[in-house]
Order: C-alpha cells, then structure tokens, then sequence
C-alpha cells in the first residue's frame, strides 16, 4: 500500500484524538470548551439558587451568600471525586464576582451584569475577528494542525480554512448577539426571575443550539487539516532560461 506524501497524517492529541479533517477538529474543541453538561450544571445551579432565594428572602446578601455556598459544594464535590476543577472553578469565580456586584450595589439584577458585560466583550471580539480576517474559531483549527508546533498562525494562509472558520465565527458572533438582546431589557426592567430563567438557557442549551448549526455547516464540506501546496509555497520556483 502506497501513501500521498503531500497529505497530512489525521491529527491525534491528547487534547484532539484522531481528528484528520477542520470539521472534527471543532466538533471537539467545541465540546471540550463548553466543559460538557455535567459542567454546564455546576455553573447553571448557582444562579438558580440566587434566583430561588432573592424570590424568597428579597435579601441580597443572603442570596448571594446562597450562591457562594453552592458553588463552593460544587467545587468539593468535583475535588471529591477527582475530576477537573476547570470548569467549577471558572464558575465559583463568576459566581463570586456576581455577588460582588449585586452586594456592592444592593441591587439583585446586578448579579447579571458581569455575564452580559461579557457576552458584550466576547461579541464584539467575534465581530473584530471576522472583519479583520483572523477569525477567532481559526485558532481553533489551527491548533489541531500538527505543523502549528512550528508556526501557530498556518492556517491563516490556507483560504479554505479562513473560509470556513469565519462562517462559524459568525455563529458564535449571533449567539452573543441573541444573548445581550435578550438579557439587556430584562437587566434594565429589574426582571430577577426571567433573568435567572434567560442565563440558564442561554447558557448550555443555547450552546448546543449554536453548535447544532456549526453541524449543518460543517456538514456540507470536509476539509483537511493541512495546508494547500499554494500555501506551503506561495512563491513557486520559476525555471531558469
């Protein structure tokens, strides 16, 4: 059996196992990065809670302190049982810096405010990106490419993967855009439960719905994880006369 020596090896990482095209690449990134739904509930479940006790006691501390408390459970549990501290963690910190907001203000909705600052600052990230051409999910791609150990920003001179990197930059932009237009009215108007309500869906499940379209577009092309030759050599060697 013969091998094309001009077509890469399928990628295979411990971060990336057995990914040979763009589309799997993401897929898996993807997944890793939204920290799986056992993730997504540990950070779900404090804002529940917050939203359950300020209905009750219309206290903010006490519910912030609710909160606190149910995100550092989270964190012991997951210690407990020797699995990643990456997601709960990053959850017990914007747990923290919510109720830092909200008891600092004294105003609940203000418990809101950092994630939809964020949403604001990651939008406008995925916008920059694409209108400069180095969009974000790129990097992503890029860094399944084995040849990313010598140069990082490769995938940059492929067309075919900017192409299709910034489509679903687009996405991710969309997501971030549905997000502020929903939470912002409902910040402005004071609305504690559906704000609650709306960063809980927003959050995994609008993922997933935002992954599903990324599916449908991936889908409809497979490309590999390599260079074009017009990439690799941009300046072919042109015969002496």
């Amino acid at each position: 059996m013969t091998t094309d020596p001009t077509r890469s090896e399928p990628v295979s990482t411990p971060s990336t196992p057995h990914a040979d095209t763009v589309e799997a690449v993401i897929r898996h990134r993807l997944s890793t990065a939204i920290g799986g739904w056992r993730g997504s509930l540990e950070t779900a479940i404090p804002t529940v809670v917050f939203v359950v006790a300020w209905t009750i006691t219309h206290d903010v501390r006490i519910s912030a302190g609710a909160a606190l408390v149910t995100a550092a459970l989270a964190a012991a549990l997951r210690a407990h049982h020797g699995g990643s501290l990456q997601y709960v963690v990053s959850g017990f910190l914007a747990t923290g810096i919510a109720a830092f907001f909200a008891v600092r203000s004294g105003r609940a909705e203000a418990a809101f405010l950092p994630g939809i600052l964020m949403s604001a600052a990651y939008g406008i990230g995925t916008v920059i990106s694409i209108v400069t051409r180095w969009p974000l999910l790129g990097f992503l791609i890029g860094a399944g490419d084995p040849r990313a150990k010598e140069d990082p920003f490769a995938w940059r001179r492929d067309p075919g993967i900017v192409r299709v990197a910034t489509r679903l930059t687009v996405v991710l932009a969309a997501l971030f855009a549905v997000r502020l237009a929903i939470m912002v009215p409902l910040y402005l108007a004071g609305n504690i439960a559906a704000l609650g309500v709306a960063k809980v869906v927003l959050g995994w499940p609008a993922w997933v719905a935002a992954l599903t379209v990324m599916a449908w577009l991936l889908a409809r092309g497979h490309t590999p994880i390599e260079l074009s030759q017009q990439a690799e050599d941009p300046e072919p060697d042109v015969p002496e006369r």
